[in-house]
């Protein structure tokens, strides 16, 4: 990294872990502008599994079991 780089880093980490995140935020949302139209796509995908779930035709699986899954062991 280049000393500005450097700098940056070293102030960011004496920053408090809430305060990292907000930084973190605000640089994805500069990488990564929203696109309304993917954010309708994903909407009415949850709502149609939502609306599966309340009718029994999908099952859903434990919080904890999906955790379980992915956790380092």
């Amino acid at each position: 990294m280049g000393t500005l780089s450097d700098e940056l880093a070293k102030k960011i980490k004496s920053l408090p872990d809430e305060e990292k995140i907000e930084l973190v935020d605000s640089i994805l949302l500069q990488l990564d502008k929203p696109d309304p139209a993917i954010d309708r796509i994903w909407a009415d995908e949850a709502r149609k599994r939502w609306q599966a779930h309340k009718l029994g035709k999908i099952e859903a699986v434990p919080y904890d079991q999906v955790m379980n899954k992915y956790r380092v062991k």
